[in-house]
């Protein structure tokens, strides 16, 4: 492929600043058509946009002969309807993360893309970001020497809406996110330690309800073992008192410590014999920017992406095993 002309199914708020205008940036790809089930909302955005096609029925947008690539950006529990639709209509599917709701969603949205040959791709973008690959090169490069073991904090205050009986937001909904915050948020961190420390080879967890504000869990503890016999700990946290707000990762090594943060963009410090160094590498505009460039370059033919529906899947299942969802 050529010319990767994108359809993108939910067109909410990811779409407006964190993904949508990036398509446009990459040479040899743009945005066709967009499709939102509120008509009025999906032709607002292609507006805006300067999209010149809307849909307001999923159906439309995929058998749509202009479209050959379709973005989905909608709630995790439709993930996998829509991903499988768009594969066995013979597009690539690029879907937001996580993956789907449950592992066992995962695993049927990877035999069809298996079956087809039709590349799927998950919204797992940090891995493209230069604060990112600023911490892989630091954690490959020696300079902690031998990785001895992680800590990871993600400690956040309840969000307004959380307490709104009745409207509560669909990310703290099971049914609909697979879980709640941990689910939305941790994916990205579990990710990025697949990619820095290699496979999970062992992972158990706890979950509670501390707060009450809703019935998905908001309060986790977990560890994590890989195959390499490094091994992390990790709690989240989503009612925290907002004067105690954390989110930071600290790895150690037999010569140094590596401090860096998944969502605040602190700067990345390493402490060493050496000294200790300060870095502060600068992100897109766009977030998904470096991500959807290097999609369309593999859709091109022109070089790989590191990741893809088997490393999103091996997410969803670690997420699984340690909120012990039935499957597990």
């Amino acid at each position: 492929m050529k010319q990767i002309n994108w359809g993108i199914i939910g067109c909410g708020s990811v779409t407006e600043f964190k993904s949508g205008p990036a398509f446009g940036k990459v040479d040899g790809s743009r945005v066709v058509a967009v499709m939102r089930r509120d008509e009025d909302k999906a032709r607002d955005y292609a507006r805006r946009h300067g999209i010149d096609t809307w849909h307001s029925d999923a159906e439309d947008l995929i058998s749509n002969p202009e479209v050959n690539a379709v973005y989905i950006a909608t709630p995790p529990s439709s993930h996998a309807h829509y991903a499988i639709k768009v594969m066995k209509s013979g597009k690539p599917v690029y879907v937001e993360k996580p993956m789907a709701s449950d592992y066992k969603s995962c695993i049927a949205m990877n035999q069809v893309s298996k079956e087809t040959g039709i590349p799927l791709y998950i919204a797992y973008y940090r891995r493209y970001l230069p604060y990112f690959m600023k911490v892989k090169e630091i954690l490959d490069g020696g300079q902690l020497g031998d990785l001895l073991f992680a800590e990871v904090i993600l400690h956040l205050p309840a969000r307004p809406e959380d307490s709104v009986s009745g409207t509560l937001p669909w990310r703290v909904d099971v049914s609909i996110a697979g879980g709640g915050y941990f689910y939305d948020l941790a994916c990205h961190q579990i990710d990025l330690f697949e990619w820095f420390f290699g496979n999970v080879k062992h992972a158990r967890g706890t979950k509670q309800n501390r707060g009450g504000l809703y019935s998905a869990e908001d309060t986790v503890l977990a560890i994590l073992e890989y195959e390499s016999g490094f091994s992390l700990t990790g709690s989240w946290c989503f009612v925290t008192n907002n004067r105690f707000e954390q989110d930071i990762i600290k790895v150690y090594g037999s010569q140094g410590v590596l401090e860096f943060s998944t969502f605040g963009f602190n700067p990345v410090i390493l402490k060493s014999a050496a000294g200790e160094f300060s870095f502060i590498p600068p992100n897109p505009e766009n977030i998904q920017f470096g991500f959807i460039r290097n999609m369309v370059e593999e859709l091109q033919g022109l070089r790989p992406l590191t990741c893809n529906g088997e490393s999103a899947a091996h997410t969803n299942r670690i997420m699984d095993i340690i909120l012990a969802k039935q499957w597990a």
